[in-house]
């Protein structure tokens, strides 16, 4: 993904600006990890104008999709009352779903190593 080339700057010189133009593009078309980094480019104020308000809105649009980045980052608006209203409760579930997602992946990432070393 090419927000994530700059952010890092793999293969090209980081550039949180080129990141958050690119970024912009993709998540206004649905690209879910696209989505969860604008939110933390807003959160950051990363190539855009800081904007709690902002992230919290990209958060959550990737979070609904599954994103665990997402889920994450508006668990932690929650907690912390950043771009949201301060929820405790919200902030459980979200940061709840997350871990479970979190657990989720490991579990699959583990499984597929198996099944590779078994192929081997």
């Amino acid at each position: 993904m090419l927000t994530r080339m700059y952010m890092v700057g793999l293969g090209v010189a980081q550039d949180y600006d080129e990141e958050a133009k690119w970024g912009v593009r993709a998540a206004v078309q649905g690209d879910v990890r696209a989505q969860g980094i604008l939110g933390l480019l807003y959160a950051e104020g990363l190539g855009v104008p800081q904007d709690v308000v902002e992230a919290a809105k990209w958060y959550r649009k990737a979070a609904e999709q599954g994103s665990l980045a997402g889920q994450a980052g508006l668990a932690d608006a929650y907690f912390q009352g950043l771009g949201v209203a301060q929820d405790y409760v919200r902030a459980y579930a979200w940061f709840s779903l997350a871990a479970s997602n979190s657990l989720l992946q490991e579990k699959n990432q583990g499984v597929g190593i198996e099944v590779a070393e078994k192929l081997k």
